[in-house]
């Protein structure tokens, strides 16, 4: 199935974001996409009492929100032992794109990541691949959330598949650098 071809008509989308104008542009991306169905929250606490009654298929949430942000809200998601789908798709969008936060959300649970600005063509590639291309979930001591690894490196010859991460502090990363981030 393409991006065009993607029927949103029966998947739920919980949109958390303070800013209204925001909220309303990805209702409106979506919409064209097909969605209909939306729920919406100013902060990740509305967000998440808002999830007591209802259960979304993908979540889309702001990074930079007060009193609960989103990386604080996925974790709770993730782990809140009175959550009701810690295995929903969390997509995270924030401007600030440095590594350090990239692989700080990453390390929260998020599925996916947009680097703000938004584009349409972005976010609909970021929805198309959690319902194209979901991905297990691992649990540890550590961690809980969605695999990260998305790709089999063959050239890789070593006991330990991960890399140590420099510290990110920096510029902000452009979309295909998160990608590539979020692949590691």
């Amino acid at each position: 199935m393409t991006q065009n071809q993607l029927c949103l008509e029966s998947v739920s989308f919980l949109i958390v974001d303070p800013n209204a104008f925001m909220r309303s542009l990805i209702k409106n991306v979506l919409h064209v996409f097909g969605a209909e169905k939306f729920s919406e929250a100013n902060d990740g606490a509305d967000a998440f009492k808002a999830m007591q009654n209802l259960v979304p298929d993908i979540i889309i949430t702001e990074w930079m929100m007060e009193p609960l942000d989103g990386l604080d809200f996925t974790r709770l998601v993730r782990t809140g032992k009175d959550s009701l789908n810690p295995f929903v798709p969390i997509i995270m969008m924030t401007a600030y794109s440095e590594k350090q936060r990239v692989v700080e959300a990453r390390d929260a649970g998020i599925t996916e990541f947009i680097a703000k600005p938004l584009s349409a063509k972005t976010l609909m590639a970021r929805v198309t691949a959690v319902i194209e291309h979901p991905r297990p979930f691992i649990r540890s001591p550590r961690y809980f959330g969605p695999d990260r690894r998305r790709r089999e490196s063959s050239d890789y010859k070593g006991p330990e598949r991960r890399k140590s991460v420099e510290d990110g502090e920096g510029a902000n990363l452009s979309q295909e650098e998160v990608e590539a981030l979020l692949d590691a």
